[in-house]
């Protein structure tokens, strides 16, 4: 609107000026940069209301008209500029007009305030480079909100209604008849859309002169944050003396009041995280800089790189100093929105433990009832947690504990060192966002020591594949249990609950049961119903939609209300007891789809539990028979034919039932999962990737 203004000469705009700003109009809605504001106090103005006839229409009664109004100042540093990108696909010829047209800009609006502009035609790099120097919050359009932007039409509805603005009074009629007529000019077109304005991050990788990465241990993360944090601030006071005090508030936290806390600086280090055998330790390092931090970016850029890892207590460095990276690939596993979050370094909480002596273990022991209160109390100050970290949701499910949830992760205890929090006080903690499917973003850190690096809390994925839910085992499973017989309790489970939630007088539906409405188990030769099974070597029950047991079988859209319906029925099952398997404690869990060994592609895969033959073949070896019946089942589901078939071990059960072990090889790799056979859909047959 400003720009229609600068380029008019009275009520006329040049052919060429007009072209120009059409032009503008067709592009997409503009990131939007602009300088950190501090909000004031806000005050009560009393101003008189446009309401002068009820007081007789006398000027003296005006304070009897006067109306509170709320006003609140903004803050900003007026040397800072409003930048507005636009992204081109190329340098056209009004790409320039624009730019000439706003060196004639001279106000925004029709206030008394003056304003003046500069159109410049950026190549990417340099436009990221303007961005990352501007100190201010960086907005981009996401979608339906409350900004006007430009939209094709906006140009021609503001020559319009600046027409229709001349001739707002208009004279009807002739003579003593005559009257004079107010008309609305119509109001200028544009589009809605809304803009967030997201923290800005910084990457950095530790590596060493020769280039390869440097290592700290995870329980070590709150004194190599400490060091980093206190070299960068250090490295900025130094440089500019005059911010010394805003670089202790904003970095170090030092005398940071209220409104410091939204503008803080965190540092969050980035464990490695992939396979359950991955070592979690820290090789990465991410700054946030929050939407209305004074501090600019290309200053922080400059503060941390280069920077050397520093032990906070000793003084000491190691080898290796921090690199700026554009690889965002380990960090994107924390940043990523989910629903359920487990901790990968311990939070700090207000809560301690009572501390036992211990040469009087014995004497000192914790009962169930004491532990179960200090979880509980531990559990609301997760709540708490969440609050002052600014998430705000109506319903939350909490776990605590002392152990970690990853196969190498540290008990909470072994943060403590170095740190000013009791080990009684760190907490590992689950938390399951409930209420309809609620998505938090990440990255997401929690408690007291959550600018220390503690607290870190890693997104579990929610149902990246759909049709698949999964429960970890938690405790209770005997060691001399089969998978077999946990699969079929936990099928048991599954029908017993989703009958439940069937009227009375329904029978269950097929995909639940495996059998059709006339008692038959449902045939055809395709995967119709939910699969069950137990993976015991990640101690772990999952249930498969039939959808990923078959390629080109029954499609997902089809089956997607019975597979949800069933998910329902299966929320919140912490208890399963199965008989002499023991009685398991569960908790939801959700695999990798890249990484998991059942789901992940590879060439080779090898049994969990035992494969069984779909039919008696008959003038065969056991192993022929064996192998002949899974190549068979192999192409039924859309899989290649395997390369090469190593029998690992051939058994005959009851009724003389063929059954056993393998070893699969495909030319190229597959991605799962892979459960086949008689059993399928009751525990058996299932395969995972070996190496």
């Amino acid at each position: 609107q400003a720009l229609v203004a600068a380029a008019a000469d009275g009520a006329s705009i040049s052919a060429e000026d007009a072209g120009a700003l059409r032009w503008l109009e067709s592009l997409g809605p503009p990131r939007i940069a602009a300088p950190p504001v501090r909000r004031g106090q806000a005050i009560d103005l009393y101003v008189p209301n446009n309401d002068l006839d009820s007081v007789g229409g006398d000027p003296a009664r005006v304070d009897k008209i006067r109306v509170p109004k709320r006003w609140r100042p903004c803050f900003f540093d007026p040397d800072e500029p409003v930048l507005y990108v636009w992204n081109l696909e190329s340098e056209p010829e009004e790409a320039a007009r624009i730019c000439a047209v706003a060196t004639r800009l001279y106000q925004l609006g029709r206030g008394i305030d003056m304003a003046w502009a500069i159109g410049q035609v950026l190549d990417r790099n340099e436009v990221e480079a303007v961005l990352c120097s501007h100190p201010g919050s960086l907005r981009r359009p996401c979608g339906v909100g409350k900004t006007a932007v430009p939209c094709p039409g906006t140009f021609d509805s503001l020559v319009e209604r600046h027409r229709r603005r001349r001739q707002r009074l208009a004279t009807v009629g002739a003579g003593r008849e005559s009257r004079q007529l107010f008309t609305q000019p119509p109001k200028a077109h544009f589009h809605r859309t809304g803009y967030d304005t997201p923290s800005r991050r910084l990457y950095f990788e530790l590596r060493n002169p020769e280039g390869r990465f440097v290592s700290r241990p995870l329980v070590f993360t709150a004194p190599l944050i400490t060091g980093l944090r206190d070299a960068a601030a250090a490295r900025l006071q130094k440089a500019l003396p005059g911010k010394s005090q805003l670089f202790e508030r904003l970095i170090i936290g030092r005398n940071a009041g209220p409104a410091d806390l939204a503008r803080r600086i965190r540092l969050i280090p980035i464990p490695s995280i992939g396979t359950p055998h991955t070592d979690p330790s820290i090789r990465r390092i991410l700054v946030e800089i929050p939407p209305d931090c004074p501090i600019r970016g290309d200053d922080l850029k400059w503060a941390f790189t280069g920077l050397e890892p520093r032990d906070s207590q000793t003084g000491e460095t190691g080898s290796g100093c921090l690199v700026s990276t554009e690889n965002t690939q380990m960090a994107k596993r924390f940043i990523r929105p989910a629903r359920v979050f487990e901790s990968v370094t311990p939070l700090a909480l207000p809560v301690v433990r009572r501390r036992m002596d211990p040469t009087r273990i014995a004497d000192e022991a914790k009962d169930g009832a004491e532990r179960a209160r200090e979880e509980v109390r531990a559990s609301g100050a997760v709540v708490q947690a969440l609050r002052h970290a600014g998430v705000r949701v109506s319903s939350v499910d909490v776990r605590v504990q002392r152990e970690p949830f990853h196969a190498r992760g540290e008990r909470a205890e072994a943060f403590a060192a170095g740190t000013r929090f009791s080990k009684h006080g760190l907490w590992h903690a689950t938390i399951t966002f409930a209420g309809p499917r609620p998505q938090i973003d990440g990255p997401l850190l929690l408690g007291d020591g959550r600018y220390l690096g503690l607290g870190l809390m890693l997104p579990v994925p929610d149902e990246p594949m759909p049709g698949l839910l999964a429960f970890r085992i938690e405790s209770g499973l005997v060691d001399t249990a089969s998978p077999e017989l946990v699969a079929r309790a936990a099928r048991r489970a599954m029908m017993a609950r989703v009958q439940a939630d069937l009227p009375h007088g329904e029978s269950l539906p097929a995909y639940v049961s495996g059998h059709d409405e006339n008692g038959r188990p449902a045939g055809g030769g395709q995967h119709r119903h939910i699969a069950v099974v137990a993976d015991f070597p990640r101690r772990r029950i999952l249930y498969i939609a039939p959808s990923h047991l078959q390629r080109g079988g029954v499609r997902w859209r089809d089956i997607a209300a019975n597979h949800r319906r069933t998910v329902r029925a299966l929320e919140g099952m912490d208890i399963l007891r199965a008989g002499k398997a023991g009685r398991l404690r569960l908790a939801p869990t959700m695999p990798d789809a890249d990484t998991d060994p059942l789901f992940a592609a590879a060439q080779v895969w090898h049994s969990i539990t035992d494969y069984s033959v779909t039919r008696h073949r008959r003038r065969l070896t056991d192993e022929e028979a064996l192998k002949l019946d899974v190549q068979a089942e192999i192409l039924r589901i859309g899989w290649p034919a395997p390369k090469t078939m190593d029998v690992l071990a051939v058994r005959r059960g009851p009724r003389r039932r063929l059954s056993g072990q393998l070893r699969l090889a495909f030319a190229t790799a597959q991605a799962g999962p892979l459960v086949i056979g008689q059993t399928a859909h009751k525990g058996g047959g299932l395969f995972a990737s070996a190496p």
